[in-house]
């Protein structure tokens, strides 16, 4: 299988942990490729030229994080990181749901810092600020514990979290959030956040 990718993506990197967790490594060809440029291989892939794209081994493409994880998670028993039914598959949906929340946020208010000065809007970028904010407190009230089983929304938290260190350190989450901080460090020594930080 060919995964398309870049390293800078939280999105991407969240389906690079699963791929490691599934222990996946050696049958996935990760090739990095530059969206913006809309290059024919990915194109070809997705036609929305975004990251991540998975080309099977059947030549079929699927695209999205989420859809390429459950795919991932299908291929093998081991490490189960999405329950097949019942309550358990609901919180975890949940958490992964929240998790991507905050991504899209981050990402929208960094993208937007990116406009020109003139065209940016503070406005937009304090409404995607806040969002982050609110889903953070949310999951210092509800923090996944530490000795639970790795999911698939705790990988998406992973994912997040890292983002929101990378683009938005000036947020300072952890102040006010000692749970999730020491949840996300014990995150921290598994292999598969490890070997993901993106490129300084």
């Amino acid at each position: 299988m060919k995964l398309y990718i870049s390293y800078l993506s939280p999105y991407v990197r969240k389906v690079r942990m699963v791929v490691i967790e599934k222990g996946l490594s050696d049958q996935v060809e990760m090739t990095e490729s530059a969206p913006y440029d809309k290059p024919d291989e990915l194109v070809n892939a997705n036609p929305l030229s975004k990251v991540p794209a998975l080309i099977r081994d059947d030549g079929t493409s699927l695209f999205d994080s989420p859809v390429i994880c459950e795919y991932l998670d299908s291929l093998t028993d081991v490490n189960p990181l999405l329950p097949a039914s019942g309550e358990a598959r609901w919180q975890v949906l949940r958490l992964l749901a929240l998790s991507d929340g905050i991504t899209d946020a981050a990402y929208l208010s960094t993208m937007e810092r990116r406009r020109p000065e003139s065209e940016q809007s503070d406005d937009w970028v304090a409404a995607q600020r806040g969002k982050i904010a609110r889903g953070l407190d949310a999951l210092e009230k509800d923090t996944p514990a530490i000795d639970a089983a790795i999911n698939l929304g705790a990988l998406g938290l992973g994912a997040a979290l890292g983002y929101v260190d990378l683009r938005h350190g000036d947020m300072n989450w952890r102040d006010t959030r000692p749970g999730l901080a020491s949840w996300f460090e014990a995150l921290s020594t598994r292999e598969s956040f490890s070997e993901t930080v993106p490129p300084a």
